[in-house]
């Protein structure tokens, strides 16, 4: 009887310690969860942004996915960022189209959210990772300057300024270009990523001041539409556009254009997803992770476009 009893103890001992392994094992091989929702994901930025993201997932083991509304609209995000918040991973990371997203944002407690491009002064937020677009900004102007002489004149063209980074490059570049005793002749914003719009602007801007030495503006969407029209025109002014999208870096590349201010949206998708896994292991980070900005010129544009052109393919 004894022995009996005794074996069934040893048995038991040996199913408890099995299971609990089990339950070890099961424990130590679950992967932190990361959902990231993005503005968008047909234009090539999105596309580099998603394939640095997609490296971090796999260097450091994350269990992730990057989803982007079929229509990139505020309402369409928020009701996105809803349902992926009722998922409960373990880490959100949104690029926010704009602040009317903040109050959807701002109801998700205990899940910790991370800003990608998109910066916003949400109280919940644990941190940001992207450009430091002031700089961005001050770099752009400084460039522009460059090209040019002490009192000479240029206008600034400009997206929606209820985008934060639109706002802060324009200042940026404004102080730049104040300190280099460049004069600031026209400041238009509210320009849609419309060609045909663009070129109007452009058009009446060289006929009311024909003496514009040179444009920046606040992305590379118009920079392009204003290229291409002065080309259209017989100018030859430096436009500095911060970004860095392929089709700028191949205007620098055949000397169409002299430089440019450029964004690592691989990098800023890569460190997005680095900043999720320390999250999710309890670790502290940092409010600001600054992906960089680098300057584009003749010398590495074809450095630039073989790298966009290998994580693109």
């Amino acid at each position: 009887m004894w022995k009996k009893r005794k074996m069934n103890l040893v048995i038991g001992a040996i199913i408890s310690m099995v299971v609990l392994g089990f339950i070890s094992v099961t424990f130590a091989v679950k992967k932190p969860t990361v959902v990231v929702v993005l503005k968008k994901g047909d234009s090539q930025y999105w596309k580099i942004m998603k394939a640095g993201m997609e490296k971090g997932f796999k260097d450091f083991g994350i269990d992730g996915k990057v989803i982007v509304p079929n229509d990139s609209t505020t309402k369409k995000q928020s009701q996105l960022l809803i349902r992926t918040y009722k998922e409960k991973p373990d880490v959100i990371i949104t690029a926010p189209i704009s602040s009317s997203v903040s109050p959807t944002l701002e109801t998700f407690t205990d899940v910790p959210i991370l800003l990608v491009d998109t910066d916003l002064p949400i109280k919940n937020k644990t941190a940001y990772i992207g450009t430091n677009n002031l700089d961005l900004g001050k770099k752009a102007g400084a460039f522009l300057a460059s090209q040019l002489q002490p009192g000479n004149k240029i206008a600034i063209l400009g997206g929606d300024l209820t985008f934060p980074v639109f706002r802060e490059r324009i200042n940026g570049a404004t102080i730049s270009l104040k300190n280099a005793g460049i004069k600031i002749a026209s400041i238009k914003t509210g320009i849609p990523d419309d060609p045909e719009t663009i070129q109007h602007e452009i058009i009446k801007l060289m006929h009311d001041q024909p003496d514009i030495k040179g444009i920046v503006t606040t992305h590379d969407t118009i920079a392009l539409a204003v290229i291409k029209e002065l080309e259209e025109q017989g100018l030859l002014i430096p436009v500095i556009g911060p970004d860095g999208l392929t089709d700028m870096v191949e205007f620098i590349a055949d000397g169409t254009v002299p430089g440019t201010m450029a964004q690592n949206p691989y990098d800023m998708g890569y460190l997005s997803v680095e900043t999720a896994m320390k999250v999710a292991k309890g670790q502290n980070v940092d409010k600001f992770v600054d992906s960089g900005v680098d300057i584009i010129i003749k010398e590495n544009a074809h450095d630039r476009l073989d790298f966009y052109k290998k994580i693109v393919e």
